[in-house]
């Protein structure tokens, strides 16, 4: 990996709709060698896969909370698993620091947010301890 494959991710993590003609042209090589160099990153996994980002408040998802899990050690990996099973868990991540599990949850209301966590969250094998936080607001995705 070179310095215009590091110029290629940068333009695409801002915009990952951007033409391969006007990535060309921003760091001064083919369109077809802007192609190759893509393809190549998505081969060796550098570039897993392309998504938007969307604001949750205007499709109806008012609360959105990270949560940190802490759970017996034994059922760490089976925790993490079953939590991506819930539609509301947007991501999974395992950690070290406070929690052993950090994930995040959107929901359309503090009630339903309560809901997912006693009555989904809650009922995990392992789980000892839950530690929601409400994200008042993002800024930077």
């Amino acid at each position: 990996m070179d310095d215009k494959d590091l110029k290629i991710i940068e333009i695409l993590a801002e915009d990952s709709r951007t033409p391969f003609t006007e990535i060309a042209k921003r760091i001064r090589v083919s369109e077809s060698t802007v192609r190759k160099r893509i393809k190549n990153l998505e081969d060796e996994g550098v570039i897993k896969k392309y998504s938007i980002i969307i604001d949750p408040a205007k499709i109806g998802y008012n609360t959105v909370a990270i949560v940190g899990l802490d759970v017996e050690p034994t059922k760490f990996l089976s925790v993490a698993s079953k939590l991506t099973e819930f539609k509301e868990v947007k991501y999974v991540a395992t950690s070290t620091g406070d929690h052993m599990i950090m994930f995040e949850v959107w929901t359309r209301d503090g009630k339903e947010l309560t809901k997912v966590i006693s009555e989904k969250i809650g009922k995990i094998e392992g789980i000892h301890r839950i530690c929601p936080s409400i994200i008042l607001e993002k800024l930077k995705s």
